[in-house]
């Protein structure tokens, strides 16, 4: 049996490149063959699902081809001996290599993946605030804005701009050094420099030999005493010495429950810049950019039913290409729009209901009590101004239309009006937490 699954292995090599070749396939084991049943291990979950939701039929057939009977395979996770190292994440998120500093530089924190740096991130109105304040701080660590808080959704490109900063400072005149660190990955060097006695090395490595220290999630702190006052303190020294932090959370500061105030108060006391889903133009622009890195070519027509169907965040986008570019290489076959829509029909039906701009108008009428006739109205009261602000700012997150169509629905507003007010609501979100959590209640409502 296990010279048919090598010839299995030989076959799916053919038909893919080398690069999806050893990335999904040559991790996986010959476990056992029962009746039509065969049982094949990987070395981790992601794996399995992976392969499953991308694969399983593929190597089905590939199986009745080579033994010229039906078979079914069913996959295990077994971290045995592997012929390569599994994926730990989708190829999106890999990095390529790690990419490292001068020789002398202490090593201090995670690698940075080569691929989040400036030059490949895509600016759109969701993201343009977080990327300048993001290249200004690069340019001007410590001087700038410091600290600088980015707080945003998953998969929205938080940490594709935090270690932006990291490449940018590193490369730059300075050769700074830089610590890019999660916030699990802080804590768990923490313990153990207490369990092994080493913290005055763990202080120095944090507080001395580094520039610019780069924390992910930092939301994952909260709650942990010990963590919060030694981060605190690292902070306070960093400040104090005139070196740049940058910290990316899913929720505003004032928001993290649990969060020390002390800290709540240092991390606010700088820049905080939001980072919101991207619109269908900057969807199309991140396809695009995508597509062409990865020398992947697809139709208008193709980037635009997947950047119209996928809209909650970055990696859902890019990992719809992602199995677009798998099928691709492992059929041969072409990529039209009716491909795409069976390729990705149980993707696509798993995504969130499409949400019509009457519903987000019903939904903001009924939030603030005021009349639909009102706020198509062009009464300036401010209890009706501000829902219809919200309510505009809204129906640009959640559909498509473009600002003239969405000035139309609001009793035929300008889009010059649309512009002003969606400015006005990002405005005060970073100034009222009362309308911020307002905003905050009705996206929940409207994602049920």
């Amino acid at each position: 049996m296990n010279a048919e699954w090598q010839r299995v292995l030989d076959t799916l090599r053919e038909r893919t490149n080398e690069h999806n070749f050893n990335l999904w396939f040559r991790p996986i084991r010959l476990v056992s063959v029962e009746d039509d049943v065969w049982r094949l291990a990987v070395p981790n979950r992601f794996l399995r699902d992976w392969i499953t939701d991308n694969y399983l039929d593929i190597i089905e057939r590939t199986l009745y081809e080579v033994v010229a009977k039906p078979a079914r395979v069913s996959l295990v996770v077994d971290p045995g001996p592997t012929d390569a190292t599994a994926a730990s994440e989708p190829p999106a998120a890999r990095p390529r290599r790690p990419v490292r500093g001068p020789a002398k530089r202490p090593d201090i924190g995670m690698a940075l993946n080569s691929r989040f740096v400036f030059a490949n991130f895509v600016v759109g109105p969701s993201n343009e605030f977080a990327h300048a304040a993001c290249m200004a701080v690069a340019k001007q660590p410590g001087k700038a804005y410091n600290p600088l808080f980015l707080y945003g959704g998953t998969g929205l490109g938080k940490t594709h701009l935090l270690q932006a900063v990291g490449h940018a400072a590193a490369n730059g005149k300075g050769a700074l050094r830089v610590a890019y660190v999660t916030s699990e990955r802080f804590m768990n060097e923490l313990i153990n420099s207490i369990a092994t006695n080493q913290m005055a090395e763990f202080r120095r490595r944090y507080r001395d030999q580094c520039d610019i220290l780069l924390m992910d999630d930092i939301q994952f702190i909260a709650g942990k005493t010990s963590t919060q006052e030694e981060f605190f303190h690292t902070f306070n020294v960093l400040f104090e010495s005139g070196k740049q932090v940058v910290v990316t959370s899913d929720q505003y500061p004032q928001e993290i429950k649990t969060l020390d105030e002390r800290l709540r108060s240092r991390l606010s006391s700088g820049l905080v810049a939001d980072i919101r889903k991207p619109d269908l133009e900057t969807r199309m622009a991140i396809l695009t950019k995508k597509a062409e890195a990865d020398n992947f070519s697809l139709d208008d027509e193709v980037l635009r039913f997947l950047a119209k169907n996928i809209k909650s965040n970055i990696r859902e986008l890019e990992g719809s290409l992602i199995r677009l570019e798998a099928f691709a290489s492992l059929t041969g076959a072409a990529i039209d729009l009716a491909v795409a829509k069976d390729v990705l029909k149980n993707f696509i039906q798993k995504l969130p209901r499409q949400i019509a701009c009457d519903d987000i108008q019903n939904r903001v009428c009924k939030y603030f009590q005021i009349k639909r006739a009102d706020m198509l109205s062009k009464s300036r009261a401010r209890n009706v101004v501000v829902p219809r602000q919200i309510a505009m700012y809204l129906v640009k997150s959640y559909t498509d239309l473009s600002l003239s169509e969405i000035g139309g629905q609001f009793g035929g507003k300008d889009h010059s009006t649309v512009i002003a007010s969606i400015q006005r609501i990002e405005r005060l979100m970073a100034e009222d937490m009362s309308i911020r959590d307002s905003i905050k209640a009705l996206e929940k409502q409207l994602e049920v």
